[in-house]
């Protein structure tokens, strides 16, 4: 819908603040569930429980016509991608706090409009390229390479933003020609399948209830959340949106805070400000820039 009523677009930001409080209880979750359970195991537990609820949820409306692709190679690297994401989001939550991993890998949409000015022949003014910069300002003061608490396991979110970064700007090119019912079925199947090949070598028997249901937590919040953020797509325009993604550090922290007793100290708390800043101004730039067009 090009100009939604006022009550839809609040209902759209609504929605969206939802779903970022359910992937911020995502990455606590992890956070606490990686302590005990091998990545590798509870990624395939986590994708497994997306693909069932995808599949359930797409076979009665789509049926087999799902399958149907012009770009299967493509739907793999696809996956690939996302699985690396979250591979590597897993270490970094193993190693940091929740609110500094969240801060620094929101990061992305900046790095995004930059690349996408490269890969795509996309026009990025010099507000955006200067925007940019202080979302990697905002990284560096919370990272803080050479300081004495610096860890090279800090690093391991900035690989997450490479990976999302090419994940997203492929999602943008796939759609063009693929549907979102398969892009989102074979995405959930590859991030299943492909662990379950090392399940029989990393599985350990879980003996607490508790985290079974941390597992269980893990893919009902990416269930939900990404199905939250659907909804909230349908009923305001992205740039809308945008700004409000960023109330996830917020919620970070909050998880952080009551789960692990983690406090952020001023830097960083500094940087992940700075961060906010830069992703929402960047944000309000591309609804401003929407309605100059329209």
């Amino acid at each position: 819908m090009s100009d939604p009523s006022p009550r839809r677009t609040l209902a759209g930001i609504g929605l969206a603040v939802l779903a970022m409080a359910c992937f911020a209880v995502l990455d606590t979750t992890t956070k606490w569930v990686s302590l005990s359970v091998p990545l590798v195991m509870a990624i395939g537990l986590r994708y497994l429980f997306q693909a069932v609820v995808t599949t359930l949820t797409v076979l009665p409306r789509r049926g087999l016509s799902v399958l149907h692709t012009q770009h299967l190679g493509l739907h793999v690297v696809r996956g690939l991608l996302l699985l690396t994401t979250s591979f590597l989001a897993f270490l970094s939550l193993r190693h940091m706090p929740v609110g500094e991993f969240t801060a620094i890998v929101l990061v992305t949409p900046l790095v995004v409009t930059l690349l996408a000015a490269r890969m795509l022949h996309e026009q990025v003014s010099g507000v955006r390229k200067l925007l940019v910069a202080g979302g990697f300002m905002g990284t560096l003061t919370i990272v803080r390479p050479g300081g004495q608490d610096f860890n090279w396991a800090l690093l391991f979110p900035l690989g997450v933003v490479a990976a999302n970064a090419g994940f997203q700007l492929l999602t943008s090119r796939m759609a063009r020609t693929e549907s979102s019912s398969s892009m989102q079925f074979y995405t959930s199947w590859i991030g299943a399948l492909l662990p379950a090949f090392a399940l029989p070598w990393v599985w350990v028997d879980i003996r607490d209830p508790a985290l079974w249901t941390g597992l269980l937590l893990m893919g009902v919040m990416a269930t939900v959340g990404h199905f939250l953020f659907i909804l909230a797509f349908q009923r305001a325009p992205v740039a809308t949106l945008m700004p409000y993604t960023y109330a996830q550090i917020a919620f970070a922290l909050l998880g952080g805070w009551l789960l692990f007793s983690h406090v952020p100290d001023g830097w960083s708390l500094a940087g992940m400000a700075l961060i906010a800043v830069c992703g929402a101004a960047g944000a309000w730039l591309s609804a401003h820039e929407a309605r100059l067009s329209t």
